[in-house]
């Protein structure tokens, strides 16, 4: 059965009900406060959130979109598992994406990409000071969707999004609120001096550093991969970025 949490349960008002309800939802499975695997009753969530059973379901499509619970018919809607496997996939998937996508992220003169890339830093650090790990997610998420946007690459988007969401879930998971969040957001200060300097070579190695060391294991996970033209390997890149 799914727990009640902490979400307010006052109805919600008529206006985009659905969003309000994945985005409560989105929230607590990020943080685990619904763990993986546990069940998702349609008719529970509509008198927690004093919507309609349709409202749920609008919210819960929305949710398996971003691969955050699977539905079946005979079986119900469940959170997804989150995996160690499917973690270092998507982040092997992720490296390759952004690095490759530096190369084309100064073919135009974006003048409004540094200071969008400083806003988000921005409401990392604040995020950061208030303890709360998912708006920090939420701004480091909206980071690297803004730079990789400059590669002009729309149909590759949603699939960046996917890994940069399973990244921050099963990193929040595993660290439950024992994070260094201050640490977290200073991390992007090398992808942002890159983009300042436009230089391409200087952006896939702060980018493919920063994707390696998201989790522990990251750097033996992409040290055997073979490396991306442009991109210098990990031996290459000085630690501490």
């Amino acid at each position: 059965m799914l727990a009640a949490g902490t979400t307010n349960t006052r109805a919600v008002g008529s206006t985009r009900r659905h969003r309000l309800v994945f985005d409560a939802l989105r929230r607590e499975i990020m943080l685990g406060d619904i763990e993986p695997g546990a069940a998702v009753l349609e008719l529970e969530l509509a008198a927690r959130f004093r919507c309609s059973q349709s409202t749920v379901r609008e919210a819960l499509f929305l949710l398996q979109d971003e691969g955050l619970v699977r539905r079946s018919g005979h079986r119900g809607t469940r959170v997804s598992e989150v995996t160690r496997d499917e973690a270092a996939e998507m982040l092997r998937l992720r490296r390759d994406m952004e690095c490759r996508a530096a190369g084309r992220a100064f073919a135009r003169r974006a003048t409004d990409l540094l200071p969008a890339l400083h806003r988000q830093f921005a409401a990392m650090q604040a995020a950061a000071a208030a303890g709360d790990e998912y708006a920090l997610a939420e701004a480091d998420r909206e980071f690297h969707r803004r730079l990789f946007a400059e590669a002009r690459l729309p149909s590759l988007e949603p699939l960046l999004l996917r890994c940069l969401g399973h990244n921050h879930r099963f990193k929040m998971l595993e660290s439950r609120g024992r994070g260094d969040l201050r640490h977290t957001a200073e991390r992007h200060l090398a992808i942002a001096g890159a983009v300042e300097r436009r230089d391409p070579a200087d952006l896939a190695a702060a980018l493919a550093h920063h994707v390696a060391t998201i989790l522990d294991e990251g750097p033996l996970l992409l040290a055997e991969d073979e490396p991306l033209a442009g991109a210098p390997t990990l031996a290459a890149v000085p630690p501490g970025i």
